[in-house]
């Protein structure tokens, strides 16, 4: 019975620190994400401005 307990135990505890890890991961994966896109935008941006003769 103890074993078993154990074991039971074990596997909680397992998908707890599973659930957080890959909660950590897909927030380091967003926050990539964003933050590559707003670079893509200001890339296009500075591209734009700079193909008409805007920015001086």
């Amino acid at each position: 019975m103890g074993r078993i307990l154990l074991i039971v135990a074990a596997v909680v505890l397992a998908f707890l620190l599973l659930g957080s890890l890959l909660g950590f991961l897909f927030g380091l994966l967003k926050w990539a994400l964003i933050i590559g896109l707003v670079a893509v935008v200001v890339m296009f941006v500075a591209r734009l401005l700079r193909s008409s003769g805007v920015g001086g």
